[in-house]
């Protein structure tokens, strides 16, 4: 099986041209994967069933791996077995149960819209700390960030319809930012941001006015959820999950998501197709010929 999976990684490398990181964070993934396959006494890929692929999910969350990555995690297996079987490592007729809803469905967090504006909600905005709060969830979901972009957000990166952002690799993207997500941001700005001299340009400060950081801004989602009762794990993570699904179930089309979320390919924004399916049904349902 090692042999199997250095000739995917040459793969990946060389005919794929994946970035030696990535690479890696694949090798590192199938390799934990061969470890529960080890662990059940499987001596081959094509005697992986559901079963093992489940469980390895269950490993890494109690492992506490990111949602992102447990999906990176999937998509490696998904591109490996598809290696195995062209180049004849696996019968070509094995099926991997890689795209059944209950592999994808058992991954994300996502919030229904209902516990999203719960959430919006549950900060103080009488309050100079929840008025911030109410900002930072704001522009979490509307924009869909990450947290860390949240964070680098200056004051001069936000307009009326725009919100400047600065992603992974140094990549600039400009992404919509919703009217409600602006009258919070001036909210804030009004009621609390203008009495902090410390800061500089930053938009989001702590009461020390120092930059928010990513932890900081974790723990308030954390005790915002609490306050909302939504008994999902989330993080702020969850709001990117959110937005990126909500708009697919209403019809967004995924390149557009992906220019939104920043994703370099529209490999990776594939994913919320597999934990959105309803809008898949209903276009089926009304556009087939012979449904």
């Amino acid at each position: 099986m090692e042999q199997a999976v250095e000739d995917f990684l040459f793969y990946l490398a060389s005919e794929r041209g994946l970035s030696r990181n990535t690479t890696l964070a694949y090798g590192r993934d199938i390799r934990s994967f061969l470890e529960v396959m080890q662990g059940r006494g499987l001596k081959g890929f094509s005697d992986v069933k559901e079963e093992e692929v489940l469980l390895f999910i269950a490993t890494l969350k109690k492992k506490e791996h990111a949602t992102s990555s447990i999906y990176r995690a999937l998509i490696a297996l998904k591109s490996l077995f598809r290696f195995l079987r062209k180049e004849g490592y696996i019968p070509s007729k094995h099926t991997l149960y890689l795209d059944t809803p209950k592999i994808w469905q058992l991954i994300p967090e996502v919030l229904t819209e209902k516990e999203v504006q719960d959430l919006l909600q549950a900060p103080n905005t009488e309050e100079k700390i929840g008025a911030r709060d109410r900002a930072i969830l704001e522009v979490l979901y509307a924009c869909g960030l990450r947290v860390s972009e949240v964070c680098g957000l200056n004051i001069s990166d936000v307009d009326d319809s725009f919100v400047r952002v600065m992603g992974k690799g140094g990549k600039e993207r400009v992404v919509p930012i919703a009217p409600s997500a602006i009258e919070w941001i001036d909210h804030y700005l009004l009621l609390y941001r203008g009495e902090v001299t410390k800061g500089g340009e930053a938009l989001f400060v702590s009461a020390r006015g120092k930059r928010m950081d990513r932890v900081a801004v974790w723990n308030r989602v954390k005790v915002y959820a609490k306050g909302a009762r939504i008994v999902k794990t989330i993080s702020p993570h969850t709001l990117r999950h959110s937005f990126a699904t909500h708009l697919l179930e209403n019809g967004a089309d995924l390149r557009v998501i992906q220019e939104l979320l920043g994703h370099a390919s529209v490999a990776t924004t594939d994913r919320y197709t597999h934990i959105s399916q309803k809008h898949l049904v209903a276009a089926f349902l009304k556009n087939h010929p012979r449904p």
